[in-house]
């Protein structure tokens, strides 16, 4: 049986991602969502829909007859603004979600997958699974508003999964990187904005910001839509958390040295410590998605990294 996948923020990172996997799937008809971007060209019977989901006619309208929701769409940007603007990713994120999820019960829909994020977790120097996340630990104050907004959406995730009509998939992913990743200087995070600097630079060095101890779990993204493939074909609960990350931690100024040794370029590395950074750590325990879904990374950081600079210097590289 066809069935109809609607994938929010379908011309943003991890949504193109999806489009490219699910495009070649012939079990599924795609309708896509964009906003502020124009539809790629290329993706012949992909049903575009240019669409507010801040607007609840809009929601409405998009939802119709869509049996799984990927829901990706979302405000995001760097370091920078977390902590200049930290109020850009609270109001927007929440109203469009908590349309989403009403009207996706409302019609019906089969399944719906959230993102969350790791920024409610406290920083660890040992892996975290899903339960060691407790509501009365102190969030951060740079992660407070995103973190408590990502909570507040998971919450609506498992109300509506308990009414019994939608199955919901909540997602606490890792940091993500890879192909159509945001390699911009202003918005992107730190592996983005680190593959900009090295396969860019004309100085013979490249400047990060702060002094690089903190340290990330880095999910290749392709990954990602692995595990979300295995959620829609194996979930058997109608409500689902899961940890999804590599499983392990690099610090940043080790991660800037192996972007620069898989680029052969030879270029040192400036630390300028008055620049903003996100002072926290941690790694995730995803054994319960191997559990569950019989899911698991397969790419390692170094072959993510490898096929990183090889889109990079295909898709973006100038000259």
């Amino acid at each position: 049986m066809i069935k109809r996948v609607l994938i929010c923020g379908a011309t943003g990172f991890i949504g193109r991602n999806l489009l490219d996997y699910y495009f070649k799937k012939d079990q599924y008809n795609i309708r896509a969502t964009h906003f502020t971007r124009s539809p790629p060209s290329g993706y012949t019977d992909v049903e575009w829909v240019h669409c507010d989901l801040r607007d609840p006619t809009c929601v409405k309208s998009v939802l119709k007859e869509v049996d799984i929701v990927l829901q990706f769409a979302a405000t995001t940007s760097g370091a920078k603004d977390i902590i200049s603007t930290p109020h850009v990713h609270i109001a927007d994120n929440a109203v469009m979600n908590s349309l989403l999820l009403r009207e996706a019960f409302e019609q019906g829909v089969e399944h719906f997958i959230f993102p969350s994020c790791t920024n409610m977790y406290q920083k660890s120097h040992s892996a975290l699974r899903e339960s060691d996340f407790n509501a009365s630990d102190e969030i951060p104050s740079f992660y407070f508003g995103c973190a408590h907004t990502k909570v507040y959406i998971e919450n609506m995730c498992k109300f509506y999964a308990n009414l019994g009509r939608t199955k919901h998939t909540v997602i606490r992913h890792s940091n993500v990187y890879g192909p159509y990743d945001k390699y911009d200087l202003e918005k992107s995070h730190v592996f983005g904005a680190t593959i900009t600097k090295v396969m860019t630079s004309s100085s013979g060095n490249i400047v990060v910001w702060g002094a690089g101890e903190e340290a990330r779990d880095l999910l290749y993204v392709k990954d990602l839509v692995r595990f979300i493939d295995a959620a829609i074909d194996k979930q058997s609960e109608n409500f689902e958390l899961f940890n999804v990350g590599l499983g392990r931690a690099i610090k940043i100024k080790d991660l800037v040295k192996k972007i620069i040794e898989c680029s052969c370029r030879d270029l040192e590395v400036i630390y300028d410590l008055s620049k903003p950074t996100i002072p926290t750590s941690l790694f995730l325990d995803c054994s319960y998605a191997k559990e569950k879904l019989g899911w698991q990374p397969f790419h390692t950081l170094e072959e993510g990294i490898f096929e990183s600079i090889g889109w990079f210097e295909k898709n973006m590289k100038q000259g």
